[in-house]
């Protein structure tokens, strides 16, 4: 492992009767509605004053006063901001809006104790995020980084949000500027030290969990250090809380600090130093990834898909399973696939 610091109201009452198929997800300091084509248009309609451009996959994107409101493709309407909940009340009726996990019969992975508060975004957090997981090719990168007040509205206008949402031309723009702006830390796992923990039998998660708690720790150093204030700490969430202290309490770590631990999913588009962790971290990710195509001399597709079936072959064949072994995460499917 190595460590790197890196509608007038009338106009409601009209729709209001049209949208009672919409049902709440969520209910912290966001709302995310769920709702039909029909209504999308409608709701970029009502905004259309208010519009700006809008993230990849997104259909709109608005900001009001007191809320950012972004519709997605998918159907789902994100409202973020201190006025999240009476913006996004407008649309649905408390009568007819059913959380995701009633409607399902499942509980939410959302639904916990760790939940972020209401005035989450007027906080100062250190947010923590990774990238790499899903990539054969290439490291496991996770940043943990500390914005304050003023740097939170002095990047506001830069587009800073999840990575995966941001072509890899304006990472590269917007990276070195955070580096800047923030503090952080950055952790890269190599590939053969992940296929070492991994034969010793350390799951993803368990290396996530283990590299998110040391990047937080890092910058709770740095931030003593330097006399910075900061409220908590916010995590993507990439399993439930429980089982994160559970593969920290294996490793005989633990959360020992006074400071709240927050996790959600989707916490990069909840606030900004969650997606600026994401943005550093996939910088480092990508960098990483040209490193290994120099040192290889074949290039290296991402993602797990059948062009990293094929490259995965071409290693195989022309440099042999030493270098396969050690530019991959070896238990990944792909590699029984190359070596048939």
């Amino acid at each position: 492992m190595v460590f790197f610091h890196f509608f007038s109201v009338p106009r409601v009452k009209r729709f209001i009767f049209k949208i009672r198929s919409m049902k709440r997800v969520i209910n912290v300091s966001h709302e995310v509605l769920k709702v039909n084509n029909e209504t999308l248009t409608k709701l970029k309609n009502y905004y259309i004053a208010d519009l700006k451009t809008p993230p990849q996959g997104a259909v709109f994107s608005a900001k009001t006063k007191d809320c950012t409101i972004t519709g997605y493709k998918s159907g789902k309407v994100l409202f973020q901001g201190k006025g999240a909940s009476l913006e996004a009340g407008k649309w649905t009726s408390i009568a007819t809006s059913v959380p995701k996990a009633a409607s399902t019969g499942k509980k939410s992975v959302d639904e916990h104790s760790y939940q972020p508060p209401s005035n989450v975004s007027s906080l100062i957090l250190l947010g923590s995020d990774e990238t790499g997981t899903g990539d054969y090719f290439g490291p496991m990168t996770v940043v943990c980084a500390h914005l304050s007040k003023e740097q939170m509205k002095a990047i506001e206008s830069w587009g800073v949000r999840d990575s995966k949402m941001i072509n890899d031309t304006t990472i590269r723009e917007i990276a070195p500027r955070l580096v800047k702006q923030c503090t952080y830390s950055l952790l890269v796992l190599k590939n053969e030290k992940y296929n070492e923990l991994q034969e010793r039998g350390m799951n993803q998660g368990q290396m996530k969990a283990m590299l998110h708690h040391q990047a937080i720790v890092n910058v709770m150093k740095k931030c003593d250090d330097e006399s910075f204030t900061y409220d908590g700490v916010f995590i993507d969430q990439f399993v439930q809380p429980d089982r994160y202290f559970e593969y920290l309490k294996v490793k005989g770590k633990s959360w020992t600090s006074k400071k709240p631990l927050y996790f959600a999913t989707k916490a990069e588009n909840i606030h900004p130093s969650v997606a600026a962790a994401s943005i550093l971290a996939r910088y480092s990710f990508l960098n990483e990834m040209e490193k290994l195509e120099r040192d290889i001399g074949l290039p290296l597709p991402k993602g797990a898909g059948p062009k990293v079936d094929e490259a995965a072959r071409n290693i195989l064949h022309l440099k042999g399973k030493e270098t396969l072994y050690r530019c991959t995460k070896w238990h990944f499917a792909n590699t029984k696939k190359a070596m048939k």
